[in-house]
């Protein structure tokens, strides 16, 4: 029965091992990110029925508090990639939480969960 034991608490461990690498995988992810912001861009126009003299301008909400502000064209490109890095982030951090909560029901369907976590 020993050897019995010892398989069935190696097949148990090996979905934990696997929630542990994943939870490893997006905290590297994590680290990779550059800098980030939320919101969105839009492009207005100084006269919008002839479509001339456009100007750019970031919208988001951060604290409660919603913002605006104007962009030079030339810095689109930048706060475009910083919002993805922000999706990024939040993605990672809800695919995070998800393998958390796996990894804790495993635990603690195993008997396994210590004070140390």
């Amino acid at each position: 029965m020993n050897n019995n034991s010892a398989a069935k608490k190696k097949k148990k461990s090996e979905p934990i091992k696997q929630a542990e690498e994943r939870i490893a995988k997006i905290k590297s992810a994590l680290e990779q990110l550059g800098l980030m912001r939320p919101g969105s861009v839009s492009r207005q126009y100084r006269n919008p029925k002839e479509r001339k003299t456009p100007f750019y301008h970031i919208n988001y909400t951060h604290l409660m508090k919603s913002r605006t502000e104007y962009l030079l064209k030339e810095n689109v490109k930048a706060i475009r990639t910083e919002m993805a890095n922000f999706k990024r982030f939040r993605k990672l951090v809800i695919q995070w939480t998800d393998a958390a909560l796996k990894l804790s029901r495993l635990k603690t369907s195993l008997g396994l969960h210590s004070d140390q976590s």
